[in-house]
């Protein structure tokens, strides 16, 4: 009975021990400043920022996957694949452009520096709280292990920014807490991640483009298991750049003329089907605004065509159709189309919105939200208070003891 009593004391003092450890490590990594966040305000102004200002169709269109894992030094794997087998697998597929963004690790082409591209994904939460972060010469390596509040968010975003040139928020839908009020609150990432889940509705981004919050969007695999045809090739990005050189890339993001696609897998399994199919996709022949008109036109008729404002409205909807347009009313504050095809694929394009010319070049607005300097001192002396009584805790019931 001594045996027992002594192996279950041992056995509840090691459970403690891990729990008041946990609880440290969360306190601890919870310091963030607390903001107070502007009210959501709709895009307005007497112009129409049309993204696809710039378009060539000389350098039109370069398929891209900018979420994609391998195998890396170390023991924490999410792909059994070195880079260079995972860029074989895409490039098979059609893939012009592929960066690798490993998690908190900056990861070298495989066989051509000049295509470098020095992009991670940041953070390893509990919430699955993650962005991709282009530019970067070092990984910071920061992050709150439960980002619960929107502030928290939004101090992670202050802090990349302050080191990157391109910040994407990834897989919203696959994100514990994405809420429509923090979509509306937080700012700060140039790139929302696109059709990261099974609705290919978006809503999340129409949550934040109608709180003011302009982004472009981006559709990727965030692919970890490319020998897998459910995995791989599911989602792709088209740019108009002349090259895949980081400078030519980082221009396209940021100007906007690209757009995302789903798509399905096609020959269910058969690789010689999937691959086939990959290299003839549905694409976009023209798109633009032409004064307060926005259009476009498809290689192949779609099963519908359907326009996107303010809320999540559907301000547009034609059915059976290679083109179609939508003259932006005065009460909209943005509009973007959404294709559907026969085969299940769609087609998503950036968002044409309000602005004032006279004012900015764009509708894309640097975060404003004021840092509350009172509630931002209490928070983090509470922090400070809670983890010195969870070490006295932990000093007392493990270390003395």
């Amino acid at each position: 009975m001594k045996i027992i009593r002594t192996t279950l004391n041992a056995l509840l003092r090691t459970i403690i021990a891990i729990l008041l450890i946990a609880f440290m490590a969360i306190v601890a990594t919870s310091v963030s400043f607390i903001y107070d966040f502007d009210e959501p305000k709709p895009f307005s102004g007497p112009d129409i920022f049309n993204p696809y200002r710039n378009i060539d169709t000389v350098h039109c269109w370069k398929k891209a996957n900018f979420h994609v894992h391998t195998r890396v030094k170390g023991i924490f794997n999410e792909c059994e694949y070195w880079p260079a087998e995972v860029y074989g697998f895409l490039d098979k597929l059609g893939y012009d452009i592929v960066t690798f963004s490993n998690h908190n690790e900056l990861t070298a082409h495989p066989f051509d520096s000049t295509l470098q591209v020095n992009v991670y994904e940041h953070g390893y939460n509990l919430f699955k709280y993650h962005k991709l972060v282009f530019g970067s010469k070092d990984v910071n390596r920061f992050d709150h292990l439960l980002p619960l509040f929107a502030s928290q968010k939004q101090f992670q975003l202050w802090l990349l920014s302050k080191e990157s040139d391109i910040i994407q928020y990834n897989h919203p839908l696959r994100t514990t807490g994405t809420s429509k009020s923090h979509m509306e609150k937080i700012c700060g990432y140039d790139i929302m991640e696109l059709d990261c889940g099974k609705s290919t509705e978006n809503e999340f981004w129409d949550w934040a483009l109608s709180a003011g919050h302009y982004s472009f969007g981006l559709a990727n695999d965030d692919l970890h298991y490319p020998d897998r045809t459910t995995k791989i090739a599911r989602r792709c990005n088209f740019l108009c750049t002349p090259s895949a050189t980081y400078e030519d890339i980082k221009r396209c993001l940021l100007d906007g003329c690209y757009y995302s696609m789903r798509i399905p897998d096609y020959g269910n399994g058969d690789w010689e089907i999937k691959t086939d199919k990959n290299l003839d996709l549905p694409r976009i022949d023209n798109i633009g605004l032409c004064d307060s008109t926005i259009f476009i036109s498809l290689s192949v008729t779609a099963d519908s065509i359907k326009v996107f404002g303010q809320n999540h409205s559907t301000l547009l909807l034609k059915k059976e159709s290679s083109s179609a347009e939508y003259t932006i009313q005065p009460g909209d504050s943005y509009a973007r189309f959404t294709a559907y095809f026969p085969d299940d694929e769609v087609i998503y394009s950036n968002p044409f919105a309000r602005y004032d010319a006279r004012v900015s070049d764009s509708p894309i607005k640097p975060a404003t939200h004021k840092v509350n300097i009172i509630l931002t001192v209490l928070f983090n002396l509470t922090l400070t208070a809670l983890l010195t009584i969870l070490a006295a805790l932990f000093y007392k019931t493990i270390i003395k003891k």
